[in-house]
């Protein structure tokens, strides 16, 4: 199943063909590549409209190529929730990357929505939620404004800053967000020493990786262990597990079994995040999530 959300605020995926995505980040037109999109469609006149776009290299990595010397410039964009405005901001990275997973909204709600039901039904209970791998604070900053307190973890210094950023500029800058720059598995480990627990676990780990001490990271080799490692922090009324991943060969069931393995008195469903497309009025997929709320 593929879910998207009903309002992208100022992202716009405008068209997909030949391995290349063509999206609007507010006022900007950019293009990015996308190894899934393997179909070749004839392409519109509003690909001509295009400000930026980022060139594979045959020796990996890429470089942008700018016509609009003001797309390289960052820029705000907003998504609206039920529970609130969230502003970002965005700006072409050496990555390819702009600062932002806009698929990722659907699962913004979801945390949101959870969170602020679980108020509603307890308005004096502190919310506690660990957000993993959490690069410019997404989920983190969804949590934060249904009314949690966040702890948000990633190992990159300049991810975290960005982060940051975004708080402030979705009025969050005196939120209960903790800002963690670690290796997130030691971080988990000394959670569990200290005896911490969390209502609820976002978890958004890479494919692959290095962490501070030059550790590797396979997700399929160490997703388990991680999974089986934070879920040890969970409270004795946990609110939910979020899992996610980019990486191709890891379907959303089989996330989905092993969240039912690891969690097992707990309600357990997946799905693919998908964008609208507007040229083909199809779902791009993006990555799949599997996610336990309890029964």
């Amino acid at each position: 199943m593929i879910k998207t959300y009903n309002n992208y605020g100022d992202y716009e995926l405008i068209d997909c063909t030949d391995g290349e995505k063509l999206e609007r980040f507010g006022k900007k037109i950019y293009i990015r590549p996308d190894p899934q999109i393997i179909w070749k469609t004839a392409k519109t006149a509003d690909w001509g409209k295009a400000q930026a776009h980022y060139l594979r290299s045959d020796k990996g990595g890429g470089r942008w190529e700018f016509f609009d010397p003001t797309a390289k410039n960052a820029q705000d964009i907003n998504f609206d929730f039920d529970f609130g405005r969230l502003t970002f901001i965005v700006k072409p990275t050496d990555f390819k990357h702009m600062g932002i997973f806009p698929e990722q909204a659907v699962n913004w709600a979801t945390i949101g929505n959870i969170i602020t039901s679980a108020k509603k039904g307890e308005p004096d209970r502190d919310i506690n939620i660990l957000n993993l791998f959490a690069y410019t604070g997404g989920a983190t900053l969804a949590a934060a404004k249904a009314g949690a307190r966040v702890c948000h973890v990633d190992a990159a210094k300049g991810m975290v800053g960005w982060a940051r950023e975004n708080a402030a500029k979705s009025g969050l800058s005196d939120a209960p967000i903790r800002y963690i720059v670690d290796d997130c598995g030691k971080f988990v480990g000394r959670e569990q020493k200290r005896g911490v627990r969390y209502d609820g676990i976002i978890m958004d780990p890479p494919s692959y990786g290095r962490g501070p001490g030059g550790e590797t990271w396979r997700l399929e080799e160490n997703l388990f262990d991680m999974v089986t490692n934070a879920a040890k922090l969970l409270s004795d009324k946990p609110l939910f597990f979020i899992l996610n991943s980019y990486t191709t060969g890891l379907s959303e069931q089989v996330m989905e079994y092993l969240l039912s393995e690891v969690l097992p008195g707990m309600n357990v469903s997946s799905y693919v995040l998908g964008l609208p497309c507007k040229g083909s009025g199809k779902a791009l997929p993006c990555g799949s999530t599997a996610i336990a709320v309890t029964k």
